[in-house]
């Protein structure tokens, strides 16, 4: 019984790992998104690329991001890219959002 049990807390702990791990890229992708959103909404008024990504790195609380911002005629994207940490470094979260120049 005993052999069982520790092959049954390993498989456990990797499910747990996975779990805990697809919560944190999930998280991670909101924020991106959340952080892209409010940068178009600050782009579309008309405001400088320096101040589009102090508010996405506001809305990001200090992590560390790529902040891309494409501007082209009446419309503007902001991109986020932001990798994950941990069990999942290397991987890349990107959120873009697109808005309207604000006449």
């Amino acid at each position: 019984m005993t052999a069982e049990l520790a092959i049954g807390m390993v498989a456990v702990a990797v499910v747990l790992v996975a779990v805990l791990t697809l919560g944190a890229a999930s998280v991670t992708r909101l924020r991106a998104e959340d952080a892209a959103r409010t940068a178009a909404r600050v782009a579309a008024l008309h405001e400088p690329d320096a101040a589009v990504v102090e508010a996405a790195r506001t809305v990001l609380g200090g992590r560390a991001a790529q902040v891309g911002v494409r501007r082209d005629g009446d419309w503007v994207t902001v991109t986020v890219t932001s990798a994950l940490t941990g069990w999942a470094a290397g991987v890349e979260i990107r959120a873009d959002a697109t808005a309207r120049v604000e006449p």
